[in-house]
């Protein structure tokens, strides 16, 4: 068992990130979500402090999982916090290119890091941070596919940026 980190933008939180957390944090004896800056998608609907309080919200009954913000390169994070393990959550096939092509480069950069890669649970796989964000800001309800406990704050916000 090791020290494995969770990395993603979490713009909003989905149920689909909650499924492979709670998985992961059954691998491993702690697991740090990591809240990252994507740079293919720049304008987030929450801050990267206001996504790490939803997410420490999400993971309170968790005792093996704390949050954080990952600032600057990946494999230098997972260094720098004494980890050795990196989860990544495949959707669908499509995700597997992306996902393998920064787990090599992620590799290159730090030897001594691992990449494991969870499969969604079929419940989630159309699930993504930008679709619950599309319903939501149309008005669509968004209770299956967001945590209970940050519902309304999603919601709000989201219905009120646009």
């Amino acid at each position: 068992m090791h020290h494995a980190v969770y990395p993603g933008s979490f713009d909003p939180v989905t149920n689909g990130h909650m499924d492979i957390i709670r998985r992961a944090s059954k691998m491993f004896d702690h697991l740090t979500v990591a809240v990252a800056y994507n740079y293919n998608k720049p304008a987030g609907c929450f801050t990267a402090e206001e996504r790490v309080s939803l997410l420490r919200r999400c993971t309170a009954d968790m005792p093996n999982v704390s949050v954080d913000i990952c600032e600057g390169l990946l494999a230098d994070y997972v260094r720098r916090i004494g980890a050795g393990v990196v989860v990544k959550g495949l959707r669908a096939i499509s995700d597997f290119e992306q996902e393998f092509q920064q787990a090599l480069t992620n590799k290159k950069l730090n030897p001594d890091m691992e990449t494991v890669f969870i499969s969604s649970d079929v419940e989630y796989m159309y699930l993504s941070s930008s679709m619950v964000k599309q319903v939501c800001a149309l008005g669509g309800n968004v209770s299956d596919f967001v945590p209970a406990v940050v519902k309304e704050e999603i919601i709000d916000r989201i219905q009120n940026k646009t």
